[in-house]
């Protein structure tokens, strides 16, 4: 589980950092080594077919939305993008998760909106991982050290400035007014 601080966020302020982070670009606005680290990834998945449409959600694997119950089933799913590799499952107030299948593993990521200790609200994310076999597990356990130092690192410094830079437009706060 990781916490991104969100100075000055409150508890209706889900929707205003999905969108600050939907502005900070996906991958294309990660960090040099990180941006390196995903181009070599998609390079090696299409040369060995590990990202294959047969290997994918609702091929290889149910997608998570068909197994949820009925009201998040029935939720809005949330948007889509090509900067994004995950696919939508489902979007509420407070919650998102999206997901990514492939010949190496089943991903859930998850995006919560919760209470922080100092008051305001924060992004919370986890990342669950079914790894694919025992290559899936291969896989997880040697790509570890690049997702821990590089790629979470990065992210984090993503979308804390994502929400920096957004500046409170969408809720009409000024980062320190009261609530």
């Amino acid at each position: 589980m990781w916490s991104f601080r969100t100075p000055g966020a409150g508890p209706g302020d889900f929707p205003a950092m999905l969108a600050a982070m939907r502005t900070a670009g996906g991958l294309a606005g990660q960090s040099g080594p990180s941006r390196f680290l995903f181009a070599l990834r998609w390079r090696l998945g299409a040369l060995l077919r590990w990202d294959a449409p047969s290997a994918g959600v609702g091929a290889r694997v149910a997608s998570l939305r068909d197994r949820l119950p009925g009201d998040l089933r029935d939720a809005p799913r949330g948007a889509d993008n090509e900067s994004m590799p995950l696919e939508a499952v489902y979007e509420l107030d407070t919650e998102s998760a999206r997901e990514l299948a492939n010949k190496t593993v089943h991903t859930v990521m998850h995006l919560g909106w919760a209470p922080g200790a100092d008051g305001d609200h924060e992004l919370r994310m986890a990342v669950l991982v079914k790894p694919n076999g025992w290559f899936g597990r291969l896989y997880m356990a040697a790509i570890a050290p690049f997702r821990y130092l590089v790629v979470y690192p990065a992210l984090t410094r993503q979308w804390e400035r994502a929400w920096r830079d957004h500046g409170h437009a969408e809720t009409g706060r000024e980062e320190g007014s009261s609530r």
